[in-house]
């Protein structure tokens, strides 16, 4: 079996592609701490903050069913490098944040950024299964599973520190030499990124392309199962917006602000590795998601009664050890539902409805946040994530992944089949080549 050291020691472009989320992730971070300290300072609200985030994960929701299609189309590797560069000058916009009449600039900045890792999320997860062996994928999986979680540690608490020791603009100066070095990376890599497609194939246009994947996604009973998975955490992510106003709670500052970042990072690496062993057993995949949402809103709870600062960054890490878990368990599953051919469409309809969960809970907080405690908005989030779990547990009860890949989900042609009414891509005769 192979594991998650011996994947990056013996797969050099897997490094590199590991490498180049790291990187990206890491940037995110050394952008989103400061700022989200930097805006209420300079506004007196915590409405900038929140609509920051609202814009981060809004944007990207509106986008991903257009940009997985792109994803499908077009070099990933292009796609990756591009994005990176775009997100780079966005960054550049927020040294122009000084004063509350500037305080839209970082709106426009935060939003540039998102059209950008609207291009880079779905091309960066369909490509992961090209770079690596098939007896590699489940191991790969786990080690990119913690590159989110690994950045917003060492992103979190270093955007907090050097926010805290150099102010705000040093950390956005990082941030946009990271993002040039993850083009880098990328640049680097080897393998190509996607599967082979026949030499006559014409690519669909792309509305036919995203109605394709949505007709194979709705015959597909799992494959709504496992789209609709990491909306129950999206809709508790309205806890982020609290972030700052907890650790003013608690008088730790800046410094607490990043450490929560922190610790929600670490829960979100740990969390795939430990549970790395639940990817061999396809039988547990389904009721592990379940449980993993359901912890991630009891962690929250738990949050709005804590007593002390350090109970609060406990149970910030078990929500993100579930939140991590839930992540890395439907990115592995949907990689062996679905075939390259349709991989980056059904990723981005897959973070589609998880950006738009995300960004409805940061807005609805961002309605009432300042009219409210902020343990109010804790509780709700969590008893939302708490109640989608038993919910969605409840629908896909017989559902099972136990026999591997739908039957049907990988069409011997390349095509999807006629017989379920989903029209083909082009000629018909798009390879299939890799079952993800």
């Amino acid at each position: 079996m192979a594991t998650p050291f011996s994947v990056l020691t013996r797969n050099r472009d897997f490094r590199r592609l590991f490498g180049a989320e790291l990187v990206v992730f890491g940037s995110d971070w050394f952008v989103m701490v400061p700022l989200l300290v930097l805006l209420p300072e300079l506004t007196g609200s915590g409405v900038w903050g929140a609509l920051v985030l609202a814009a981060d994960t809004g944007i990207n929701a509106l986008l991903l069913p257009y940009t997985g299609t792109i994803a499908d189309r077009l070099d990933r590797r292009l796609i990756l490098i591009a994005a990176n560069l775009a997100a780079l000058v966005a960054v550049l916009l927020l040294f122009a944040v000084r004063s509350a009449a500037t305080a839209p600039l970082a709106l426009v900045a935060i939003g540039a950024v998102a059209v950008a890792k609207a291009f880079y999320s779905p091309a960066a997860s369909a490509a992961l299964p090209n770079v690596v062996d098939p007896e590699d994928l489940a191991a790969a999986n786990s080690v990119a599973g913690s590159a989110w979680g690994t950045m917003t540690i060492v992103g979190a608490s270093l955007g907090g520190i050097v926010s805290s020791a150099f102010g705000p603009y040093v950390s956005f100066a990082v941030a946009a030499v990271s993002l040039l070095a993850a083009a880098v990376l990328t640049a680097l890599i080897r393998r190509p990124l996607q599967a082979p497609r026949e030499p006559d194939h014409v690519p669909p246009r792309a509305w036919h392309a995203l109605i394709e994947a949505l007709r194979y996604i709705g015959a597909r009973p799992r494959l709504r199962a496992l789209v609709t998975v990491k909306s129950a955490v999206g809709l508790g992510n309205g806890v982020l917006t609290v972030f700052p106003l907890l650790a003013g709670r608690y008088g730790v500052g800046a410094l607490g602000a990043g450490l929560l970042f922190a610790v929600r990072g670490a829960g979100a690496l740990v969390g795939p590795l430990v549970m790395r062993p639940v990817l061999n057993h396809r039988t547990w995949l389904l009721p592990g998601l379940a449980l993993s949402m359901g912890l991630y809103g009891l962690g929250y709870l738990g949050v709005a009664f804590a007593p002390w600062f350090p109970v609060v960054l406990a149970l910030v890490f078990v929500a993100h050890f579930a939140g991590g878990t839930n992540w890395v368990l439907s990115n592995y599953a949907l990689q062996g539902e679905v075939p390259d051919r349709l991989r980056g469409r059904v990723f981005a309809t897959d973070m589609m409805l998880a950006t738009l969960a995300i960004s409805v809970s940061q807005l609805g907080a961002a309605a009432v946040v300042d009219q409210v405690d902020e343990r109010v908005i804790l509780i709700g989030c969590g008893l939302i994530t708490l109640v989608y779990a038993i919910g969605w547990r409840i629908a896909t009860r017989n559902l099972s992944l136990a026999d591997g890949p739908d039957p049907d989900g990988i069409p011997p042609t390349g095509a999807v089949p006629a017989a379920e009414g989903v029209p083909t891509a082009g000629d018909g005769r798009a390879g299939l080549e890799g079952k993800g």
